[in-house]
């Protein structure tokens, strides 16, 4: 085994994770300010073109699984993608057309699409599936550590420089993720473990369809719906504790939903890294239940009070349960499709699947709010987090739990040889 490179390869993974972060999620609220504060769109125009650029983001989701499951090159696919979200945020302080803006938002998120199935395919390529689980946790450590520093940078050059700094931080960042990734050994990478073969296992004939491979598989059908109910009970949450803020004290709304955002990402960090080192032994569902069970528990919290600080306080239980369901759910995915072939797109199908939960889920909240109020609709959230949980303790496990060594989740050896 070569340890350099070995080395090399996951610190270029790190970089990858760590700069690819706030590319992924794209400018959300970051391109609302802008539009309302730089070129006084009206709040209807900004919300189509968000809207646009989230579905086109939704339909590419199981399409760029398909195409990681199918390419080779996946180093460049992951560049060119880095390259057209780079180019469509340069071209947004140039321009207040809504067509254009329109475009380069819905062709940043398509290109961004590829990053979550390209970057599971390379780790599960690399390591094996042996080491996989903790290169997972470290992807999802350093995938949260740039969270919270790219959220920290982007509020400070905002402030020094005002909101069309945001754009240019981002560019700066997705090619910074070009030159992680061109780090990566080409040759360490094995394409057919990668799409969730066994070691020397071929696709023999046609590989089935990633629609076939989810109804046949009750598991991994059971898990889809558990995915898109957790989404649509936790996405709209931030979003109401930051309507509760603006409405208690307008003045410290943004600083304290700032504070919101990156204090959950770093308890992410630790989340990631537990499962990274304790998801082999412990088997995936004990870390998938507690991850679950905090999303009703925090509906119920929000209603106990409006005090700024405790609203802050129960939002930062997000960091537990997102950071761990964060980085189980590729290990999931991966243990109910290892030998189809069809890993990535899997997760691709299964990525559209929540993201319709989450697109679904503020228009849900806003409606429970305008008719009954905020406490009603983190109730309704609170219930539908419930069921989530429910269905999941339903779900059988999906590993056998093993003794794992005492080893660091920052030290990833080459699975496939260890």
């Amino acid at each position: 085994m070569d340890r350099n490179r070995d080395r090399r390869n996951n610190l270029s993974l790190d970089g990858l994770n760590f700069f690819l972060a706030d590319v992924r999620d794209g400018l959300g609220p970051y391109l609302a300010i802008y539009l309302l504060a730089v070129h006084r769109w009206d709040p209807a125009s900004i919300g189509v073109v968000m809207t646009v650029a989230a579905m086109a983001g939704l339909v590419a989701q199981a399409p760029a699984g398909a195409l990681i499951d199918r390419v080779r090159s996946k180093r460049a696919v992951v560049a060119v993608a880095a390259l057209l979200v780079t180019l469509g945020c340069l071209v947004l302080p140039f321009t207040s057309s809504f067509g254009w803006v329109a475009l380069a938002q819905a062709t940043g998120a398509v290109a961004a699409s590829v990053f979550a199935p390209a970057i599971a395919a390379i780790s599960l390529g690399i390591t094996g599936a042996k080491a996989f689980t903790r290169r997972t946790g470290r992807n999802e450590t350093f995938n949260h550590a740039g969270n919270a520093c790219a959220a920290l940078l982007a509020g400070g050059f905002a402030w020094l420089f005002g909101p069309i700094a945001v754009f240019y931080l981002m560019a700066a960042m997705a090619l910074a993720s070009i030159v992680a990734v061109s780090c990566v050994s080409a040759g360490a990478i094995d394409h057919d473990v990668a799409r969730g073969l066994e070691l020397g296992q071929r696709v023999q004939g046609k590989a089935p369809s990633a629609l076939r491979v989810l109804l046949d598989n009750r598991t991994l059908l059971l898990f889809a719906v558990c995915c898109g109910l957790f989404h649509l009970a936790n996405a709209a949450m931030l979003p109401l504790v930051s309507q509760k803020l603006a409405q208690a004290n307008t003045h410290l709304a943004t600083p304290l939903t700032s504070a919101c955002i990156v204090a959950a990402q770093l308890v992410m960090v630790p989340m990631a890294w537990l499962v990274g080192v304790k998801a082999d032994a412990w088997g995936r569902k004990p870390l998938l239940l507690a991850g679950f069970l905090i999303l009703p528990i925090r509906g119920v919290l929000y209603v106990l009070s409006d005090d700024l600080y405790w609203l802050v306080a129960v939002q930062l239980l997000d960091g537990v349960g997102a950071g761990l369901f964060g980085a189980l759910f590729p290990l999931v995915v991966k243990d109910l499709t290892q030998g189809t072939g069809r890993f990535n797109v899997s997760l691709g199908v299964l990525s559209t699947v929540f993201g319709l939960g989450a697109a679904l889920s503020n228009g849900l909240a806003g409606f429970v709010v305008q008719g009954a109020g905020y406490n009603a609709a983190f109730l309704t959230l609170a219930a539908i987090a419930t069921a989530a949980f429910g269905l999941l303790l339903a779900m059988p496990e999906t590993v056998t739990p093993r003794r794992a060594p005492q080893v660091d989740a920052l030290a990833v050896p080459d699975g496939r040889v260890a």
